[in-house]
């Protein structure tokens, strides 16, 4: 159980989703992209279109270890309009999954009631949707088992945290290394 879904929606943040795949496939992390568009081609907020490896219908939730939201807009609407989604989301605690949003997206878990308690970051302007929340201030905060990042320049850091969560530290650090950051 160590796949992780990044679900993708027509307008979403390019740069986050896809740096979130490009690190966890790096590190060897079985990834997939999961276009919720009832299609494998998804066009980003920026016009660029990607293929999905996946449509939701087709996953194997018991197979996923860790589910991830990338921002942008209107991508974040259509992935907290997702019913499937959304159900699948609300179960991840229950079920001993990781859930992690960056941008805007941590806005969808607040509206799940899946903030409540923890410590969140999301885009600026959006710090009123993370209902229950405690307000954090780190590109990326870990608390329980939610991961929550700030936007567009945060995309590595938020990639290497899930890593970290994944695998280890040590690892993440390695990717780190290997893509010069830092």
């Amino acid at each position: 159980m160590s796949k992780v879904y990044v679900f993708l929606a027509d307008g979403f943040e390019e740069v986050e989703g896809l740096t979130a795949v490009d690190l966890l496939r790096r590190a060897q992390i079985e990834t997939e992209m999961v276009s919720i568009t009832g299609k494998l081609e998804v066009t980003g907020s920026h016009g660029i279109q990607i293929k999905a490896d996946c449509l939701f219908e087709e996953i194997e939730p018991q197979e996923a270890a860790m589910y991830v939201l990338p921002g942008g807009m209107p991508g974040t609407l259509h992935l907290g309009a997702h019913k499937g989604l959304s159900a699948l989301l609300q179960s991840a605690e229950s079920e001993g999954k990781k859930v992690a949003a960056i941008c805007a997206a941590p806005s969808v878990l607040g509206g799940l009631g899946l903030l409540k308690g923890k410590t969140a970051v999301c885009y600026p302007g959006f710090e009123d949707k993370l209902e229950g929340a405690r307000i954090g201030e780190k590109p990326a905060e870990i608390s329980g088992n939610v991961t929550t990042s700030r936007g567009v320049g945060t995309a590595i850091p938020f990639a290497l945290a899930l890593i970290a969560q994944l695998k280890d530290q040590k690892t993440a650090d390695e990717i780190a290394k290997s893509i010069v950051c830092g």
